[in-house]
């Protein structure tokens, strides 16, 4: 049986269950999840946001990355999902607070790339002297960095709720770096 199959066989036990339990996205078509959020993570399968926040399916957006950095490619895909929130704000369910969550974490493998300024500025996708400021070996000032430049996005909405965390991959504890508070003062 090769890797593939054996996780066949799991989804095939996750749907029966799911289904036995009347839990598969119930609010489906009529409502949007429960909980308004997006969060931003690493790539790093030891940082499940589902799992180290407790999340069930449909209760979040995520969007995984290397570092769980903010990066042109990500603001991209943040843009389209605010279109598709746009749309699905007349469905039951849709509006009120929205909460956008920057997750990094301790040990990050992108730290590992902290002699290869080239390769982190072509990801970044900026100049090569601008590198360092970007803090990959720091995830606290990483994710502070983060924030501050997604404040200053005129796209995204002023009223939806941002902060910044890095979990600690040593505890399994997370860390409120930048406390939530709207993207811009009213």
């Amino acid at each position: 049986m090769s890797n593939l199959d054996d996780m066949l066989e799991r989804n095939k036990d996750f749907a029966a269950k799911q289904s036995a339990a009347g839990t598969l996205m119930p609010w489906l078509p009529k409502a949007m999840p429960n909980v308004k959020a997006t969060i931003i993570g690493c790539a790093d399968m030891r940082v499940d946001p589902f799992e180290i926040l407790g999340l069930k399916p449909g209760e979040a957006v995520v969007i995984r990355n290397i570092g769980g950095r903010i990066t042109p490619v990500l603001l991209e895909e943040l843009g389209l999902l605010g279109r598709i929130g746009q749309v699905a704000k007349e469905m039951p369910g849709g509006g009120g607070e929205f909460h956008l969550i920057v997750l990094q974490h301790t040990d990050c493998g992108i730290t590992r790339l902290a002699g290869d300024p080239d390769k982190l500025a072509h990801y970044f996708q900026i100049p090569e002297e601008e590198v360092k400021a970007k803090n990959v070996t720091d995830p606290r000032a990483a994710v502070a960095g983060d924030v501050a430049w997604l404040r200053t996005i005129p796209a995204l909405p002023a009223t939806w709720i941002l902060s910044g965390l890095v979990y600690d991959v040593a505890t399994g504890l997370i860390e409120v770096v930048v406390p939530p508070a709207p993207i811009r003062a009213a």
